[in-house]
């Protein structure tokens, strides 16, 4: 699973297993997972699944987030105030996996047998100012909120 805060940002995404998100051609790259990382990010998946079945079966969207603690503003890298305008829940399949493959440039891909394949919903908050434009992905942003404070 690759559903865990890193310092680069991973703007529209909440990935399923593997690692098949386009980003930069560098961004190649793996991560060591540990027991407490596929914990925590099983964690932020069900919270994120939880938020977004919330916030579907909420007559009043608005005082659902306001509930939740989701800012209505935030500051744009420019200091102007960026409004929350939109909120959109996108439903994706993985239908398989791609990875680099050992000595070609060529990417490994495992299509997924039927019984595999599973539904994921990711939610995005956008932010807008007269400048800026920001996607916040609902899974990161409880992450963040809920990240254990060592």
């Amino acid at each position: 699973m690759h559903d865990h805060p890193h310092d680069h940002d991973h703007h529209h995404h909440h990935h399923g297993p593997g690692h098949n998100h386009s980003h930069d051609a560098d961004h190649l790259h793996s991560h060591v997972h540990t027991d407490a990382d596929a914990e925590r990010a099983e964690e932020v998946r069900v919270l994120a699944a939880t938020f977004i079945d919330g916030f579907r079966k909420a007559e009043d969207k608005p005082g659902f987030l306001k509930l939740a603690g989701i800012p209505q503003t935030i500051e744009g890298t420019d200091g102007l105030a960026m409004h929350l305008i939109d909120a959109a829940i996108t439903a994706q399949w993985q239908l398989g996996t791609a990875s680099p493959a050992f000595g070609t440039r060529e990417l490994g891909y495992l299509p997924y047998p039927g019984a595999m394949v599973r539904e994921r919903e990711t939610m995005t908050l956008t932010y807008v100012s007269l400048t800026e434009r920001k996607d916040v992905d609902i899974a990161a942003l409880l992450a963040d909120r809920n990240r254990p404070q060592r």
